[in-house]
């Protein structure tokens, strides 16, 4: 089937192909983290060309950086199944926050690859990572469930909750930060969410 995918813009046949990329870089992360990702590897790994694999990603950041915003969609769509229960938006975005800092827990080496990509994302992978940091608002933005379009104040708490969720997993990756540390901090700013 060569038929057009309605997201991307790639044929079926390409985002299977992208899709097993990204897997094959999932796998090597978490298993080794960032200097475990080796283009020539990915390559073999997915079972596409190393020519192949450069003109999806043009470098190892890119690529990590897909992983990254891939591994946010899961997550998004994991929160649509099950969306948190606290009782007002602040509670319900750290209740998010602290799910997904648990799931980085039990994958380090991925988190630090990814956090890494994003660290050291220059220019030419900007867009990608602004994409991350909309999916990353759009995440704060679904877990506070408004009901309505957010308000200036608003949008300005999420942005100061996502600078401080990256700043806390960079502060844990680095071991400069405790994981109690880490949840605390993701509680406090969670605070700044308006309450309707």
């Amino acid at each position: 089937m060569t038929g057009v995918s309605s997201l991307s813009g790639l044929t079926v046949r390409q985002e299977a192909r992208r899709r097993r990329i990204l897997e094959a870089s999932t796998r090597l992360a978490a298993g080794g983290g960032f200097d475990a990702v080796q283009m020539r590897e990915v390559a073999e790994e997915s079972g596409v060309a190393l020519g192949t694999l450069y003109r999806y990603f043009p470098s190892k950041i890119h690529l990590l950086v897909a992983v990254m915003q891939d591994q946010l969609g899961r997550l998004h769509g994991t929160l649509r199944d099950r969306p948190p229960a606290a009782a007002t938006p602040g509670e319900r975005v750290a209740e998010t926050l602290l799910r997904a800092f648990r799931a980085l827990q039990r994958e380090p080496l991925l988190a630090e690859a990814m956090v890494r990509a994003v660290i050291f994302a220059d220019r030419s992978v900007r867009e990608e990572v602004d994409t991350v940091s909309v999916l990353t608002r759009a995440i704060i933005l679904d877990a506070m469930r408004l009901g309505g379009e957010p308000s200036a104040e608003c949008l300005s708490a999420v942005r100061v909750v996502e600078h401080t969720w990256h700043a806390a997993l960079v502060s844990w990756l680095t071991d400069r930060a405790a994981v109690r540390q880490v949840q605390a901090d993701i509680r406090t700013v969670c605070r700044l969410v308006p309450a309707g």
